[in-house]
């Protein structure tokens, strides 16, 4: 079965068909109405009246005479911009992928390699990451922090190791990480009733440990720079699960969390 994915832009009310988009991009990349029309084989008049068409529905200026030919205004630019990029993500054929934040990317990083899985890897965070795999360009997201399954309805998920959590408590302000099972950290500050503010957030760690101010993190990130670090809360209480969400299970996916699991990421 061939399935293909079309889309179709909408300005000001008025819908831009995919040959006037063609049309307008031959003539950014030719730099006139005729060179365009020779390039797409058909007449300048033609040519001129696919783009008089869009400008007429849309009240939109698309081009712009200059001494060196003609150039596409920003709105034009613009229109083309939205068109290649929602090309983009409508391609169907792509690698496997896989999606996680930067407090599991090294141990991503010694699996996703040519020898062992084969596939791309991407690193942001996890409510970037559950858009990716939402919108159908990952595969599988590698979540920190477990309170996002709730979030997750309908989709398979597995729990591949868990995680300790270290807190440095240098007084009532704290600095928050943008990665890591943060929402869970919190969630205990407020539990216990602890008076607390958040004044700032970072994503590097050595940002967080040059702050002077408290935080939360976890202790593999540390770990893994050799720095030791002896927590305020007891780090059983913030232990926190790792899992591996995925939209359908494949061979490639079970041998992934096969892989994870064998790390042992505790």
């Amino acid at each position: 079965m061939e399935i293909k994915v079309v889309t179709s832009q909408i300005v000001n009310g008025h819908t831009i068909t995919p040959r006037q988009l063609e049309v307008l991009e031959a003539v950014r990349s030719e730099g006139s109405k005729n060179a365009a029309a020779k390039k797409l084989g058909i007449s300048a008049p033609v040519v001129h009246n696919y783009l008089s068409a869009v400008e007429k529905g849309t009240g939109v200026q698309l081009l712009m005479s200059t001494p060196n030919g003609t150039v596409l205004t920003e709105d034009a630019l613009r229109i083309l911009e939205v068109a290649e990029m929602t090309e983009m993500r409508c391609e169907l054929g792509r690698k496997f992928t896989v999606a996680c934040t930067p407090v599991t990317e090294e141990l991503l990083l010694s699996i996703m390699s040519p020898t062992k899985i084969k596939g791309e890897l991407i690193i942001s965070d996890d409510h970037t990451n559950m858009r990716l795999l939402k919108e159908g360009l990952v595969d599988v997201i590698i979540l920190d922090d477990p309170v996002f399954l709730f979030d997750l309805e309908g989709y398979h998920w597995s729990e591949v190791g868990s995680m300790d959590m270290v807190h440095v408590d240098n007084g009532p302000s704290y600095v928050k990480y943008r990665y890591g099972a943060q929402r869970i950290a919190y969630s205990y500050l407020d539990a216990i009733g602890k008076e607390y503010s958040v004044d700032s957030e970072v994503s590097l760690v050595q940002d967080l440990l040059n702050s002077g101010k408290s935080f939360f993190i976890d202790e593999f990130l540390l770990l893994r720079r050799g720095i030791k670090v002896k927590s305020a809360t007891d780090k059983g209480t913030l232990k926190h699960s790792i899992n591996a969400v995925y939209r359908k299970d494949t061979r490639c996916v079970q041998r992934l969390l096969r892989t994870i699991k064998q790390k042992r990421v505790v």
